[in-house]
């Protein structure tokens, strides 16, 4: 039995300590905040609940697999989980709208062709096939598996090209196309091409540098479904959380790692703010790279040939604005909407700049509105519960500019839920944060330069975990984050990944 220690109680953390507290470890979790989650966060104000990271789970067979393994209860067993149908409404910039059922490929081909003309269904469902194919080929190395040594079979795009015709026609192979150059090319309307987008878009890619590979995402939202537990995403948060105090993990709330100690060539333990020691055989971080850096003392824990971190610059933020409204949600509204930017060139521009100098922010973002079917959210059922999210540059909003997107964003929303601001009782803006920096999960293509960094460090006994290292941002991928850390500390460093 090894002592390890776990900095940070985010949910890639606590998916490993509870696979390694099962395999028989004495684990520790110290946490700098209050509570448990990481990002899956909570707001909580007269009656009314809201999800203020995360508002759908996809993969749910990551969690399943994490609670099979880690106790006699299942996911179902500790969450009410259902799956969101339709899986999302989406209002174009032209007006047009269109219901996407949650998991049917033939009826999100036919509810396009509907709303958006004859074939529009069938250059939709086969970008999505060619997708899968890059699924098919990269969800092991991505996903299941530690970081592979060798990374050039990843650094190339396996999203195949389309074939063209006439003499100069290219057979299927891989691609170099970034997802936009995909996205024009394959799809042609706009409102396809802003759907496509948006999906890299909520996970902070730029489509326009983004690699063609990025379409698996509308593929495994298509393909797995969009799931939401009774009580919104923070009661997966809780019951993970629940699950790891079941397995004898210990929890330190408003205890601060001040430093990883090394000796004889390999962790010690770590040092807390209060002075004291942790002895630790193995040593689980699931924080940034910068904060892991300093914790190491200013030197960087992986080699020069490795991934680099994402740079923080390179990331995005999310701006999101609560709101208590007054009147009964109606029968029938959609879960999830997404109101599409009305100048996506604009909106990128202002997200991830178009050139050197300040980011003017776009004046009317995409906006994901969140209205869930969900009595625990709200006092009563002549009110609900209405989040709104913008993806938004890092930093560089002062107080009045997020007051401006936050109210742009109500009236934008109002394509979803009408007469928003006359039927809102109060509303809570929260504007992006170095803690709420969205990275987005591993791809393959682009040289390698939207994976993240492996798991195992170049010090011996220290782990990466969460958002920031492999596989990368997102639910599904942070629990797999825990499963190939737990995997390589209980197997060794020469695991490949389960089979």
């Amino acid at each position: 039995m090894a002592r390890i220690a776990v900095i940070g109680a985010g949910m890639g953390a606590m998916a490993a300590a509870a696979r390694l507290a099962v395999a028989g470890h004495r684990v520790a979790v110290f946490e700098r905040g209050a509570t448990h989650g990481g990002a899956v966060r909570r707001l909580e104000r007269d009656g009314f609940t809201f999800d203020t990271g995360p508002g759908l789970l996809h993969l749910p067979a990551v969690y399943r697999d994490l609670f099979l393994k880690t106790g006699k209860e299942s996911l179902e067993s500790c969450v009410e989980l259902s799956q969101v149908d339709p899986a999302g409404r989406h209002v174009f910039a032209d007006g047009t709208a269109v219901s996407l059922p949650n998991a049917s490929r033939a009826g999100v081909l036919a509810a396009l062709d509907e709303a958006l003309g004859a074939g529009a269904g069938e250059r939709w469902s086969a970008l999505v096939g060619r997708a899968r194919e890059a699924w098919d080929a990269t969800r092991r190395p991505l996903l299941e598996e530690p970081l592979w040594p060798d990374r050039r079979v990843l650094g190339r795009d396996p999203y195949p090209a389309v074939r063209r015709r006439g003499l100069f026609g290219r057979g299927k192979g891989p691609t170099t196309a970034t997802l936009a150059e995909v996205a024009r090319r394959e799809l042609v309307d706009p409102r396809l091409v802003a759907l496509l987008e948006s999906h890299a878009l909520a996970h902070g890619f730029d489509p326009r540098s983004a690699p063609a590979s990025a379409a698996v995402l509308p593929y495994m939202e298509q393909t797995f479904g969009s799931w939401y537990p009774r009580g919104g995403l923070r009661a997966l948060a809780d019951a993970l959380y629940a699950r790891c105090l079941a397995r004898k993990v210990e929890f330190g709330f408003g205890t601060e790692v001040t430093g990883i100690v090394e000796k004889d060539g390999r962790v010690a333990g770590v040092e807390l703010a209060d002075g004291r020691f942790a002895e630790a055989e193995f040593v689980v971080a699931g924080i940034d790279p910068g904060q892991l850096a300093r914790l190491c003392g200013g030197r960087e824990p992986w080699g020069a040939d490795e991934v680099r971190p994402v740079p923080r610059e390179r990331a995005t933020g999310r701006l999101t604005v609560c709101l208590a409204v007054r009147g009964a949600r109606p029968e029938g509204a959609a879960h999830r909407t997404v109101v599409h930017a009305a100048d996506r060139a604009a909106e990128l521009a202002g997200v991830f700049g178009d050139g050197p100098g300040p980011r003017p922010p776009c004046d009317r973002p995409t906006v994901t509105v969140l209205r869930p079917d969900d009595p625990t959210t709200r006092p009563d059922d002549a009110h609900e519960a209405v989040t709104l999210t913008a993806t938004v540059a890092p930093r560089g909003l002062d107080e009045a500019a997020v007051a401006a997107v936050a109210e742009r964003m109500t009236e934008i929303a109002e394509a979803a839920v009408p007469g928003l601001r006359e039927r809102a009782l109060w509303r809570e803006v929260l504007p992006p944060t170095d803690d709420t920096l969205v990275a987005g999960p591993a791809l393959a293509g682009r040289e390698g330069r939207f994976l993240r960094p492996g798991n195992r460090t170049r010090i011996p006994g220290l782990y990466a975990v969460g958002g920031w290292s492999h596989p990368g941002g997102g639910l599904a991928h942070a629990g797999m984050s825990g499963a190939i850390v737990a995997g390589l500390i209980v197997n060794g460093d020469d695991w490949h990944g389960s089979t």
